[in-house]
């Protein structure tokens, strides 16, 4: 047991004392601090036992005190907010440049009508004023393709193969206007492109979406000019991912597809398609699907059921020898995962020509 000693001229405990006096008078500030004893949080609110301090605690008069919860709430949120604008602004500038690209950053940006959702007719309403059909024009003939609108005032992303070597290119949009086109970079590691419509604004960008959200089994719809027949739309679904699809980086292999030589020549599993594809190649991840691709969708846009671009198809299957006759899909279609278009877009817009 611990004895406590009071010597001769020592003061009395005044913790009984005082805390008659706080229940029954206003508090002196000249007093001195009050005794060691300090209720806590849970013996305010409930009633819960608490434990006698030791020593004294300084307290502060109540006079002095002033409320800090409404400031600190309202910096609080000040501080939020400028953090999610500064970091909104930041991601823009960093993938579009100075011009503005519409990109989601999920798959769940619903860019198609609430009372049309899930539709592909939705879906091609929403979307298609944003794909054009692509003529270009070179020494060794002339090619169609397509493209997407990514911003306002004309740049349209598209595959290499499609304008590499031309000597001239016209675009067309959905509502019949012709343009006329400059490349302003080119990238054949990835089979794709940036050209730039000239005179061209208020066009309707397409919203970008995001490729790591897709999932095998989702439904998609394919925008493009197979055949030069513009604005054609077809459904299907997600078949694989990841596929590794070999194409061609040599410009004969190009211009020989310009001379019509059927469908993009590609591999894929150690086999060649739609002809040779030459001794220079390159390979990146595809997203496999099953809609409808035929020569000259090459360069559209695969979307989600949201209305996003998830994909710039890029090669497909025709039987060997193709001719008008029997060119045709048979559901073995690739698209570049459109994250890895927006990771290319800075150098595209550099002038790269690779």
């Amino acid at each position: 047991m611990t004895e406590s000693f009071r010597r001769s001229g020592d003061y009395e405990n005044p913790y009984q004392g005082a805390q008659q006096q706080h229940a029954s008078s206003p508090v002196n500030p000249e007093w001195p601090p009050p005794p060691a004893y300090r209720p806590s949080a849970e013996q305010a609110g409930d009633g819960a036992p608490t434990a006698l301090l030791t020593e004294p605690v300084a307290q502060q008069p109540r006079s002095r005190r002033r409320p800090r919860g409404p400031v600190a709430l309202l910096a609080a949120v000040a501080i939020v907010a400028a953090a999610i604008g500064g970091g909104t602004a930041y991601g823009i500038q960093e993938l579009t440049g100075s011009d503005t690209v519409a990109a989601s950053s999920s798959t769940s940006t619903n860019v198609v009508p609430s009372s049309q959702k899930g539709t592909v007719s939705g879906v091609a309403k929403a979307v298609s004023p944003s794909i054009v059909e692509i003529n270009a024009a070179s020494n060794a003939g002339s090619s169609t393709g397509s493209g997407v609108i990514i911003t306002s005032d004309g740049e349209i992303v598209t595959n290499n193969h499609v304008v590499a070597g031309a000597s001239s290119v016209k675009v067309t949009t959905n509502d019949g206007k012709e343009y006329t086109a400059e490349v302003v970079g080119t990238d054949s590691s990835k089979d794709l492109a940036l050209i730039k419509l000239q005179n061209a604004s208020g066009l309707q960008a397409a919203t970008l979406g995001d490729s790591s959200g897709v999932q095998v089994g989702d439904e998609v719809v394919a925008i493009g000019s197979p055949e030069g027949l513009t604005g054609t739309v077809t459904s299907g679904i997600v078949s694989a991912l990841a596929r590794d699809v070999t194409v061609s980086t040599d410009e004969g292999q190009q211009q020989q597809q310009q001379q019509g030589g059927g469908g993009w020549p590609f591999e894929f599993g150690g086999q060649e398609f739609n002809g040779d594809t030459g001794s220079s190649t390159t390979t990146y991840k595809a997203i496999q699907t099953d809609a409808s691709l035929n020569p000259g969708n090459s360069g559209g846009a695969l979307i989600d059921m949201n209305g996003n671009i998830i994909g710039i198809n890029s090669a497909m299957y025709s039987a060997a020898g193709s001719s008008s006759s029997n060119a045709g899909s048979v559901g073995l279609g690739f698209a570049i995962p459109i994250n890895t278009v927006k990771s290319d877009l800075a150098k595209l817009r550099s002038g790269s020509q690779s």
